[in-house]
């Protein structure tokens, strides 16, 4: 998909949730559309492939999988420790200690990018942080770090060098037949970086009132 068409339909995601979204709530939003938009045109929510596996297989506790699709699906499939928050329930106030908190990375996914950059969006327009976004989904997961392809005689040292990353994973994570003697080793640095955990001050909720 091309950028410009990729942006135009996140700016229609964007505007059919802002729509969708009650007006009057108890935790009002604290984004505006504009720096929503900012936010997206750097793609800082994004985590790709390769620093999830590699954060699993070294089991990282600082990271949170939080899979938005429907319990079916699920059940059916999901990533090692990730917990079910359908997107239809990422406002329920059971989720507030989940999705804003500053101990943990939490990563949305879904089958795509979509669903979860819903998610992440809801959760930013609420001034939400530590909350990012499965590069691709599962589809891509399923591509990339369960399904990897060999590259070919003319590759460049790096991509041979993601290649034996990701065909370990494979191996560490379920995925297709690799080679027993591979080992999982640490993922590309040139992975994007992300800001650090931020600790969230949880302000006295006011007597009285409604």
């Amino acid at each position: 998909m091309k950028p410009l068409h990729y942006l135009t339909l996140v700016l229609l995601i964007l505007a059919l949730i802002i729509a969708l979204v009650p007006q009057n709530t108890t935790r009002p939003y604290k984004l505006s559309a504009e720096q929503l938009l900012a936010e997206i045109r750097t793609g800082t929510q994004f985590v790709i492939p390769d620093e999830v596996a590699d954060k699993i297989i070294q089991k990282d506790p600082s990271i949170q999988l939080i899979d938005v699709r429907n319990p079916r699906e699920f059940d059916m499939f999901s990533l090692p420790g990730a917990i079910n928050i359908p997107l239809q329930d990422i406002l329920s106030e059971g989720n507030v200690e989940i999705l804003n908190q500053g101990t943990k990375m939490n990563i949305f996914y879904s089958n795509g990018s979509t669903e979860a950059n819903e998610a992440w969006l809801l959760t930013r327009q609420l001034g939400y942080q530590n909350n990012y976004v499965l590069q691709g989904g599962l589809n891509y997961w399923m591509e990339t770090i369960l399904n990897p392809t060999k590259p070919g005689s003319g590759a460049s040292s790096d991509e041979i060098a993601r290649y034996d990353f990701r065909k370990a994973a494979s191996m560490a994570l379920g995925g297709g037949d690799v080679s027993a003697s591979a080992a999982p080793v640490s993922a590309s640095s040139s992975s994007t970086p992300k800001p650090g955990v931020v600790p969230v001050k949880k302000k006295k909720k006011a007597s009285g009132g409604c």
